[in-house]
């Protein structure tokens, strides 16, 4: 009997959280060619929260967000570019998954390679001086009977 009701418990417990955690549907609209170019588009905007995930397959409010605002543009009649630069606008450069190559973001595009070209001057710069430091040098004759009587002093009176 006792563990009828901690199981029953257990059960209602369990359908209270699924029903807290649970979220509405997305909305799909009316219009499938809506649906398709918010989707297009959604692939080639960033989401401004997980920074490496493009707007469509992230799942943070503020990419819900951002999608039903594109939605809303598109069905504005608004051209992908319009909706762009409106995003541009707004956001900055970051929001686009693949932004324009301009001055302004230079430093996206090239800056990984900078880094990588000057951790390469780096190393190579590093084994150079490495290499004068290490170079043998020669030991006189005295030096070498000095180090021969150190290693070996069982070997000489």
């Amino acid at each position: 009997m006792l563990w009828g009701r901690c199981a029953l418990l257990a059960l209602v417990l369990a359908l209270c959280a699924a029903a807290g955690i649970a979220r509405e549907a997305v909305e799909v609209g009316e219009e499938p060619w809506v649906e398709a170019r918010m989707l297009h588009l959604s692939e080639e905007l960033r989401c401004l929260v997980c920074q490496n995930e493009t707007l469509a397959s992230s799942r943070a409010e503020l990419a819900n967000d951002l999608r039903v605002e594109v939605r809303g543009l598109v069905k504005a009649g608004k051209t992908d570019t319009e909706i762009k630069q409106y995003l541009v606008a707004r956001y900055g450069d970051f929001v686009l998954y693949r932004p324009e190559v301009k001055p302004v973001t230079w430093l996206l595009w090239f800056g990984p390679f900078a880094v990588l070209l000057g951790g390469i001057g780096m190393v190579w710069l590093y084994m150079r001086e490495r290499q004068k430091h290490t170079e043998q040098t020669l030991l006189s004759e005295a030096q070498l009977v000095r180090a021969d009587h150190v290693l070996n002093p069982t070997d000489h009176p």
